[in-house]
């Protein structure tokens, strides 16, 4: 048996919906927390860029010196414990692997010196370091074969920090060997 839908009940319901939708007009959302949509860091911090760059240049040089001096203790103070590292050979690293590297003396170099450093400050707890490396008279010992590698040349490395509990900390670093380097016009 087919129902027959009243006449009258149509145009109560559609009154029904223009009168809803008028009392539901566009009033603020009251399930918006604004807290989280409100930008709190209106005016930024003050960053004393000079000083950051200064005390990331002393901490790249002392890394790259660890190296010759088999100084293991600045490597644990530079390098944030969760450090990762990617070696020009694709190879990914650790802080406990460059600490080995530095205690074994598997990596020695007449020179390795910090070529046009140019430090990026981010904000006042973060940072990065570009610049190119020159190693002379480079070698790195294999552990596993003890066959002895030239790693001497040219190098670019990106290197990030992140400042935690108030020291400067190496948390990121990419280094890619320069094939054909350019000599800088004199």
């Amino acid at each position: 048996m087919k129902t027959k839908f009243p006449q009258t009940v149509l145009p109560l319901m559609l009154a029904m919906l223009v009168f809803a939708s008028f009392g539901c007009g566009r009033t603020a959302e009251t399930n918006v927390n604004s807290s989280l949509t409100t930008n709190k860091n209106s005016a930024p911090e003050p960053v004393d860029t000079a000083s950051i760059e200064a005390e990331l240049i002393k901490l790249e040089r002392e890394w790259a010196g660890a190296f010759k001096n088999r100084d293991a203790d600045t490597v644990r103070r530079i390098l944030a414990d969760d450090m990762v590292i990617t070696y020009p050979d694709g190879v990914v690293g650790t802080k406990t692997m460059e600490i080995q590297t530095v205690e074994s003396g598997a990596i020695t170099a007449d020179a390795w010196e910090l070529v046009d450093p140019k430090v990026t400050v981010l904000d006042a707890n973060s940072a990065f370091v570009t610049g190119r490396g020159i190693i002379k008279n480079g070698k790195s010992k294999d552990l596993q074969s003890q066959k002895l590698i030239d790693i001497s040349g040219e190098y670019r490395f990106l290197d990030v920090y992140a400042k935690r509990n108030g020291k400067w900390q190496a948390v990121a670093s990419q280094t890619t060997k320069i094939m054909t380097p350019v000599t800088p016009a004199r």
